[in-house]
């Protein structure tokens, strides 16, 4: 058990004792075309995406009682906490892998990367599909990662960081209106001003957010380091997950809107919860991000080698079209043994046993779980995207489950019965 407090999903928990809410927020649906209703408990209405609003009040059950009985009200959630863990740190336990040179990356570290293997090796086909389908005129795709934020300024990934062109930096100004005051680089939903407005200082203090963003971009072929999965891609930073992995429903919905009001079409999400207490908010945002922006969100299926079409995990067991599922695989190509699955509920695999990449301050470990899977997963598709950036999210979550390596292990544990292969979705765009 301790071992799996280790591995990435970073807020897989089961909850013993019922589990815990804001005591201060509600998540308010209220039905098209209506007025929000005048509650003398409340004390504001922040929305969120239409028709749907985070409500602020100093008596919960109370204002979710007056709330329910009001014929503009759809439903009311309370704003739940995942639940703490903690979060990955390195893996003493296993020994890092040491590869050859690489043929087409000059990053001196690229030999822990086993991750870019061709598909016999375990792989991804990463510097093979380089190798042989290169291109030109890609098209720069913004990935934002909700995490505990990222090192902006670490040497393998800050030219790869995103900037909001709109923004003057530290002038105390929301200067192109979208409601958040310099924000740069992203936003941090877990400090917020006076006047309830996200903050802008993302950096990660963790950990956890910086090892995900450095295997989705780190920068490659700059003699560094190591090298991102994809070429041509900026990180947004989004600060949701707290160090203890005790994210808010609210905070999650927040940063999928803000994402994809500026401009990321795809979304990392290596967090998530054992519970869901039948709430609806989280799925329909990530349901109108896709319709409105065209946005795919991809997510950690978890560490607790279950079968979550029996036992469900969120936002993974949500049925979402736009929503990429991911296992973890291991050296051997095999399911890594914390890994959930699902054949319903999971749709791929990806490398996520003993994953090399950047942490904090100009360092670099291996970390293992989903969670590490999963931006394996976002870097295949931010290269696809790339290249083809007119595909909608849902044709490119077709294209990573129908190129995989079939494995015959997964053939009754995941949808699409294999680990993705960029080779061969870049294959066949050609096609």
């Amino acid at each position: 058990m301790k071992l799996l407090l280790l591995l990435g999903l970073i807020s897989s928990v089961t909850f013993a004792a019922i589990p815990q809410f804001s005591n201060t927020r509600l998540i308010v649906k209220l039905k098209p075309h209506s007025e929000i209703p005048k509650i003398a408990s409340v004390e504001r209405w922040q929305e969120l995406f239409p028709n749907h609003y985070a409500v602020y009040t100093k008596n919960i059950e109370q204002t979710a009682a007056q709330l329910k009985i009001q014929n503009e009200v759809a439903y009311v959630e309370k704003d739940y906490y995942a639940g703490k863990v903690t979060l990955p740190k390195s893996l003493p336990q296993y020994e890092d892998i040491i590869l050859g040179k690489n043929a087409y990356f000059n990053d001196p570290m690229m030999g822990r990367l086993w991750a870019f293997n061709n598909e016999r090796e375990g792989g991804m086909a990463v510097t093979d599909a380089y190798t042989r389908f290169q291109a030109k005129n890609k098209k720069e795709i913004i990935v934002a990662v909700i995490d505990t934020g990222v090192d902006i300024n670490h040497e393998d990934l800050k030219t790869n960081i995103w900037i909001n062109a709109g923004e003057i930096p530290g002038n105390g100004i929301d200067d192109e209106h979208n409601g958040y005051v310099d924000d740069v680089h992203g936003i941090n939903t877990l400090d917020r001003d006076s006047q309830g407005r996200a903050t802008a200082n993302n950096m990660d203090q963790e950990g956890h957010g910086t090892h995900v963003s450095g295997t989705i971009g780190a920068i490659q072929n700059n003699e560094i380091g190591i090298a991102g999965v994809a070429s041509k891609v900026k990180i947004m930073g989004i600060r949701t997950v707290p160090n203890d992995g005790d994210e808010l429903d609210v905070d999650v919905i927040e940063s999928y809107i803000y994402a994809a009001k500026n401009g990321a079409k795809i979304i990392n999400c290596s967090f998530g919860k054992a519970h869901n207490e039948g709430g609806m908010a989280v799925s329909a945002a990530i349901e109108y991000i896709g319709n409105e922006y065209g946005v795919l969100v991809i997510v950690a299926s978890g560490n607790e080698t279950s079968n979550i079409d029996n036992q469900p995990t969120y936002p993974a067991s949500y049925t979402n079209e736009n929503l990429l599922v991911v296992a973890s695989s291991s050296t051997g190509g095999g399911l890594s043994y914390f890994s959930n699955y699902g054949k319903v509920s999971v749709d791929v695999a990806a490398p996520g046993s003993q994953i090399y990449s950047t942490t904090p301050g100009n360092e670099y470990e291996s970390n293992s779980g989903t969670s590490m899977a999963t931006p394996n997963t976002v870097g295949v598709a931010a290269e696809i995207l790339s290249r083809s950036s007119n595909l909608s999210p849902t044709e490119l979550k077709k294209i990573i489950m129908s190129t995989v390596t079939k494995v015959p292990e997964f053939e009754n544990k995941l949808v699409s019965g294999g680990r993705v292969n960029l080779r061969k979705a870049l294959q066949s765009l050609q096609q």
